[in-house]
């Protein structure tokens, strides 16, 4: 690899990063996953989950990040292109955040498959 592709691999990493950062620094929701994120990071090493259901959390922390990362970039352009309420900017803002909805709601649902069980060992409730 050249060293001019190089510099531009880095650069485009770079970018990326910003974004990550720049979304983290200003909107509400990925702190709100990043903290559940978190939580399950915890109980998942506190509850002694296996590989698979760790692979499944890593997954599902992945798809849940990146659609609010892209739902953030949705918001961003349709306030970039028009400032006025048109009925075709609401559908791309809240589509977006409906595929972000879906994916938590998945994603919720799947920890309670992994966690509840594991959770009600641990107090006791089941054998």
């Amino acid at each position: 690899m050249s060293k001019v592709n190089r510099s531009s691999l880095a650069r485009s990493f770079g970018y990326a990063f910003q974004g990550i950062g720049t979304c983290i620094r200003e909107e509400r929701n990925i702190k709100i996953h990043l903290t559940f994120t978190g939580l399950v990071i915890f109980l998942g090493v506190f509850l002694k989950i296996s590989p698979l259901e760790w692979c499944i959390c890593l997954t599902l922390f992945g798809l849940v990040l990146a659609l609010e990362l892209v739902n953030t970039a949705v918001e961003a352009v349709v306030d970039l292109v028009t400032e006025e309420r048109k009925p075709l900017a609401k559908k791309a803002k809240d589509t977006a955040a409906g595929a972000v909805l879906i994916a938590a709601i998945c994603a919720a649902a799947a920890g309670l498959v992994i966690f509840l069980p594991k959770g009600l060992r641990w107090i006791g409730v089941l054998h």
